[in-house]
């Protein structure tokens, strides 16, 4: 049921019931909030998955119906209405409970549930996106000025990756992390709305989807350059090397990390903590790494995956994995084993 006009005789009974309660709503960028804290809350937020989508709502309906239902099967957290200029809602809401069991429950009570006579909601799993795609940059934009601009228009980014763009010759995409869905939504909203240029490019912003991240995540997975890599190179022939596998020689391990060490040290980053794990061995002798590297300056941990083929020069799989993703981290901090810093 689409309303054109406001229904007073309901806002009527929000605000009464917003004064019986002393409930504090709040509105915001076109969101109109409860809780997030809510008052009395002691602890961490919750964690992700406590929180739903509930669509299809009638425009006319507010907090005074939908509160207090929501919360007739678990403590709420915080409880979102999507509102329009006009004082009507846009027909979704989102409802974070205190823990994802309450989550579930009201998924499982609440969804097809009639809030009006033949108004049946809808009620899911909120998909708490973070990450956004930006695409249509110049070349020239680097990663420090993005995230000085970004840090005085949004809050909450955590991490700004780089890539040459897919759809734009010359163009750049930048895939920014955000600290929570709320944030990452927030500032989509004002570099859409805002119809931010940056540094005087128009710009496309969306989430991130997963073909996107699927196609970006190959494009990197590309062995080292050969001026990275003292020594010859011999690759494998195509049907024997897995796609994305270091088929050079490495520089000893213990030189590369102890260049990454002294360069974190000297940024003041911390010392970077490996985890490695074997997680595929194939025929040919090659096997496949997960890592993460954490460092504890940084914003958030590197991940991915590797291919490693041990070799006779003494160093274990799990360190010639190490080795070539310290080299890798060298390159992503904007260094290289060649360059004239001086990390002495």
């Amino acid at each position: 049921m689409w309303s054109d006009a406001v229904n007073q005789n309901n806002k009527t009974a929000l605000l009464a019931w917003v004064k019986e309660t002393g409930i504090q709503l709040v509105q915001v960028n076109g969101q109109r909030k409860y809780g997030g804290p809510p008052s009395g809350w002691i602890g961490e937020p919750p964690p992700s998955g406590s929180e739903v989508f509930i669509g299809k709502l009638p425009q006319d309906i507010y907090e005074n119906k939908l509160i207090p239902l929501f919360q007739s099967v678990g403590k709420l957290y915080e409880f979102r209405l999507m509102m329009t200029f006009s004082g009507l809602n846009r027909g979704f809401a989102y409802a974070k409970y205190s823990n994802r069991r309450s989550a579930q429950i009201a998924i499982a009570a609440l969804n097809n549930f009639e809030v009006q006579k033949g108004c049946p909601i809808m009620v899911c799993r909120s998909t708490e996106k973070c990450e956004l795609c930006v695409d249509g940059l110049s070349s020239s934009v680097e990663q420090g000025q993005l995230r000085t601009l970004l840090q005085e228009v949004t809050t909450g980014v955590l991490n700004i990756s780089l890539y040459p763009s897919p759809s734009r010759k010359g163009g750049q995409l930048a895939v920014l992390k955000y600290n929570s869905h709320r944030a990452a939504a927030m500032a989509k909203k004002t570099l859409v709305e805002g119809n931010l240029g940056l540094y005087g490019e128009e710009i496309e912003v969306d989430w991130l989807k997963v073909d996107m991240k699927q196609k970006l995540r190959a494009s990197t997975e590309r062995t080292f350059p050969e001026s990275l890599q003292p020594g010859g190179c011999k690759s494998g022939s195509p049907s024997q090397t897995p796609h994305g596998a270091v088929t050079c020689p490495l520089p000893q391990a213990f030189c590369v990390l102890d260049y990454l060490n002294a360069l974190c040290k000297k940024q003041r980053l911390g010392i970077p903590v490996f985890l490695t794990k074997c997680v595929q061995a194939n025929p040919d002798g090659w096997l496949r790494f997960w890592y993460q590297v954490v460092i504890p300056g940084y914003p958030s941990p590197f991940s991915g995956f590797m291919w490693i083929k041990p070799d006779k020069s003494g160093l274990s799989g799990h360190d010639k994995a190490k080795n070539a993703i310290a080299l890798q981290l060298l390159k992503t901090l904007g260094e290289s084993l060649h360059g004239s810093a001086d990390v002495g």
